[in-house]
């Protein structure tokens, strides 16, 4: 069975989130559970937690139907000690957050070499820095997710992720999330059936599909192989609807939160509801 929704808002507390999610028809979803442009948040309230929990339990959501997204100002492979230690606090700091609101999984972009290290050597420190936060934390995978590789940042080929998980000391608690968007872009192509089957070929041969734990389900504005992140509505970008029908239809996506992160919100409810009607009976 699929599992579809929105990364929706958390304004005014992380209890409004799954009502936000109800409200356009999603059985899954995404949230920041806290700012995603600030460094040091307050603490989540008792009462907020509390709310959360009550009203996922009201609307049905268990905790892998969820997915929280880590803020983008994170960088776990930065070669400055000081900037390296923020993140890391930073990381650990929602790892905590998803730990105490009951949720077992939280997604992120793995980080940037910014032209001070190699690659390789940054891949290393993404690792060091999970398995950091892993010591510190319970019942919560850290969620690798592959990236358009714009700029220094890493993560935008299966390889790559798979160098990380491969220095991860519990692997048990490591995960992959594949945005399309990301993928295509990246390089990989999603658009012909050939395509599509050798994409995910190459995926279970390097990584795996048991280290999958959610999708982000995007189109894309800009083309194969151009690295460059911008995503687009369903059926309204390069990707096409073609691309998503397969991906509905694919069994290897069943029973995972499947998260859209579509620039217009105002069509998510209908991106959904047209996402479920391309499953043939």
């Amino acid at each position: 069975m699929k599992y579809i929704g929105a990364h929706v808002s958390a304004a005014g507390g992380v209890e409004n989130a799954p009502l936000n999610a109800a409200a356009i028809g999603a059985k899954a979803f995404g949230l920041f559970t806290k700012n995603q442009r600030q460094w040091v948040a307050p603490p989540l309230s008792e009462k907020s937690i509390e709310q959360f929990k009550e009203n996922c339990a009201l609307h049905g959501y268990q905790p892998w139907q969820i997915l929280p997204h880590n803020s983008y100002l994170t960088n776990l492979g930065h070669a400055e000690k000081a900037e390296l230690e923020k993140s890391r606090a930073a990381f650990l700091d929602e790892m905590q957050r998803c730990e105490q609101l009951g949720l077992d999984r939280l997604n992120f972009h793995p980080g940037s070499h910014l032209k001070l290290v190699t690659p390789e050597e940054s891949l290393s420190i993404i690792a060091e820095s999970i398995n950091l936060a892993l010591d510190k934390t319970n019942g919560v995978t850290a969620v690798i997710e592959n990236t358009a590789g714009q700029g220094t940042n890493l993560g935008h080929n299966f390889g790559q992720i798979r160098y990380i998980i491969d220095r991860i000391e519990d692997k048990s608690r490591v995960g992959v999330c594949i945005d399309t968007c990301h993928t295509f872009t990246s390089g990989y192509d999603l658009i012909t059936p050939e395509g599509y089957q050798e994409t995910f070929r190459l995926f279970e041969e390097i990584i795996g599909f048991s280290y999958l734990r959610g999708i982000h389900l995007n189109d894309s504005m800009k083309p194969l192989g151009s690295r460059v992140d911008r995503h687009d509505s369903i059926g309204k970008g390069l990707l096409g609807k073609e691309v998503f029908e397969r991906i509905m239809n694919d069994a290897r996506f069943n029973n995972l939160p499947i998260i859209l992160e579509t620039p217009d919100e105002t069509l998510w409810k209908e991106e959904i509801s047209m996402l479920y009607g391309m499953i043939k009976a």
